[in-house]
């Protein structure tokens, strides 16, 4: 279920991510970099409302799982932004969302 939890909280942050800066396009490059960043923010912690309807966390894990995420997601963003030049930094910055929610679970009531 960890892994599931991992790849579920990296797939959503990414996709809020990435919505969020193609809205956010549309303002010019602060509005791409801010609409990734909130978009991705608030999507992160969705993970959390899935993981829960799957199973995979106790409801007393909810609320760790869903900043667990956001807080990965913001980490990762403040990465990938500052590791433009190579595609390295990015994509293994997405990485943090995972992590953020399996540390942010295991500190809820299993």
């Amino acid at each position: 279920m960890r892994v599931r939890l991992f790849i579920l909280a990296c797939l959503l942050g990414g996709a809020g991510g990435l919505v969020g800066s193609i809205l956010g396009g549309a303002f010019g490059q602060r509005g791409l970099f801010a609409g990734g960043v909130i978009g991705g923010a608030l999507v992160a912690p969705f993970t959390a409302s899935v993981a829960r309807w799957r199973g995979w966390i106790a409801p007393g894990q909810f609320l760790g799982t869903a900043l667990g995420a956001a807080l990965g997601f913001l980490l990762a963003a403040l990465i990938a932004v500052n590791t433009l030049s190579s595609p390295v930094g990015p994509v293994l910055s997405t990485a943090l969302i995972g992590i953020g929610a399996l540390m942010g679970s295991s500190q809820g009531k299993h």
